[in-house]
């Protein structure tokens, strides 16, 4: 075998191996990837327009159940989870009475679902975001909506609300993680309408901004973490003061 007969015979598997390294290289970084467009998307889910830095809607959404309690309140009612709720589970959740509900289902149905299908949805004429976001936010939403969801019941108990963690943990990560901003009796920063404390009384809500972030402030989103960290984080919280 002549040396240009070698070359010929190694460069195809020189390639191979080449391409094998870029995938093990590349994989991690997409799924890094995924898991940052689930967390804008959980984001958007929350308030959209905030997230885009748009002016939020001035007219009522088309689907919002008219005499229900934020029907003239255009800025609560084109927001995701006024309908569909902080657990997914819309009317058959925690909004299946009180003051958010309107009878409308949840999107636990469109967990695992095609990404483009949802954003169909979310273009169609009952949802009516069409020209109202753009690619990227879409395929964030569809994101989130097909690989986001939690089963928010595993680490909830949803009679009592309290969360299924470790206080003494919880409050490791939370005075590491969290407190900066939050202070360590949760009652920061001073424009926060509620203390966090007060806050787990919607355990739901408060999960799903530990893991996704706050729209349009700089409160990191939890998700690439393991889910417990959260979970003790927010039975720590249910131990703070409810009143600043």
């Amino acid at each position: 075998m002549n040396a240009r007969t070698h070359h010929r015979s190694t460069k195809p598997r020189m390639g191979l191996l080449l391409a094998a390294v870029l995938s093990f290289m590349l994989a991690p970084l997409s799924a890094a990837e995924l898991e940052s467009s689930i967390a804008r998307g959980g984001q958007l889910y929350d308030k959209w327009y905030a997230v885009i830095d748009a002016d939020a809607p001035k007219a009522s959404h088309p689907a919002y159940p008219a005499g229900k309690k934020y029907a003239k309140k255009a800025k609560s009612n084109w927001r995701c989870k006024e309908c569909h709720g902080w657990d997914y589970y819309g009317k058959d959740g925690a909004y299946a009475s009180g003051k958010h509900n309107t009878g409308i289902k949840g999107i636990n149905g469109m967990a695992g679902a095609d990404t483009v299908a949802i954003i169909n949805v979310l273009q169609d004429k009952t949802h009516a975001y069409a020209g109202k976001m753009d690619a990227a936010d879409f395929t964030d939403l569809a994101n989130f909506v097909s690989r986001g969801q939690e089963n928010m019941d595993q680490y909830i108990d949803r009679a009592s609300k309290k969360p299924r963690g470790n206080a003494v943990k919880g409050e490791a990560y939370f005075n590491t993680l969290c407190a900066q901003c939050h202070g360590k009796n949760g009652d920061q920063p001073k424009d926060m309408k509620k203390t966090l404390g007060k806050q787990m009384g919607n355990p739901w809500e408060v999960m799903h901004k530990i893991l996704n972030g706050q729209p349009a402030e700089q409160m990191p989103a939890l998700r690439v973490l393991d889910r417990q960290i959260t979970v003790d984080i927010m039975a720590h919280l249910a131990t703070l003061p409810k009143k600043k």
